[in-house]
């Protein structure tokens, strides 16, 4: 595993060992590494987003869907989920 040396100021420094003393850490190195892998996988949802949305809009012209068609949808689907 590698090794990582950052500067940071004293204030945000008593943050972090706090943080990381609270029992859910066993450390300091554990808490950065958490940190770490929740932004890289808030990155990969926002990229998975921005590609859904990509593929929305170059999937062409929506419909106009009534009401009743919707709600007949909705059914359709939750019953799909069911069914196993």
């Amino acid at each position: 595993m590698a090794t990582v040396t950052v500067s940071l100021p004293d204030p945000m420094k008593d943050w972090i060992e706090v943080q990381a003393n609270n029992g859910k850490f066993s450390g300091v190195s554990d808490y950065i590494r958490d940190l770490v892998r929740r932004d890289q996988n808030r990155k990969d949802q926002r990229e998975a987003l921005i590609q859904a949305l990509i593929e929305g809009e170059e999937s062409g012209e929506s419909r106009q869907w009534t009401r009743e068609e919707l709600r007949a949808e909705a059914r359709r689907r939750v019953g799909l989920k069911h069914k196993g």
